[in-house]
């Protein structure tokens, strides 16, 4: 079985913090159990975390999920489509036997510099994009985009969410993702990203 995701179906699912997230929306697909501990482990037609696979443009992303297990470690903005298979996937995707989660990012804005800066009691992003070079007459074209998301749940917890312990809640991640786009005239295209992350 295989669920194709965009980003207007991860909007449409009302969101902890605000903003959407792929951990969040992945636990409303039948045949999904995930569970928040330890670093939000993933449960897919009832095989083990580790036989899934989660891949970020083709690199395998180990740790997918932050350990407040809320949140995933990609920035919804940043994503173009996420394609879920639940079996029968081809050979491509070897090594796991439950699930595979293939994700695929955008490029930046070739025609002009943008960004967005959004922020919540549990935390804040930054995406900047645009052209690296104006776009040339026989159509060869550059981008770049940038996107950094942080938690602050360890700094605000103490005071907005009291209730829940009097010590706070001891929790934080930066992701940081940053990616370029060259686009030949012939139609040839190039990407190189970098992406780090951690709790």
């Amino acid at each position: 079985a295989s669920i194709k995701i965009t980003k207007k179906e991860l909007e449409m699912v009302p969101t902890i913090g605000g903003e959407p997230d792929l951990a969040q929306y992945i636990q409303i697909i039948p045949g999904v159990v995930f569970t928040g501990d330890q670093g939000g482990q993933l449960y897919i037609r009832g095989g083990s975390p580790v036989q899934n696979k989660v891949l970020l443009d083709g690199m395998i992303i180990y740790s997918p999920f932050h350990s407040i297990g809320l949140f995933s470690v990609f920035d919804t903005d940043i994503i173009r489509n996420t394609d879920v298979y639940t079996g029968g996937f081809n050979a491509e995707y070897g090594g796991r036997i439950s699930s595979v989660v293939d994700i695929k990012t955008r490029d930046g804005n070739k025609k002009r510099l943008a960004g967005k800066v959004s922020a919540s009691t549990f935390g804040s992003k930054l995406l900047l994009e645009g052209p690296l070079f104006k776009q040339k007459e026989n159509g060869s074209s550059s981008s770049f985009i940038l996107s950094t998301k942080t938690s602050y749940l360890d700094k605000t917890s103490k005071s907005l969410y009291s209730y829940i312990s009097d010590e706070g809640l001891p929790y934080s991640f930066l992701d940081i993702y940053g990616k370029a786009s060259f686009t030949g005239s012939n139609g040839s295209k190039f990407n190189m990203f970098g992406f780090n992350y951690g709790d």
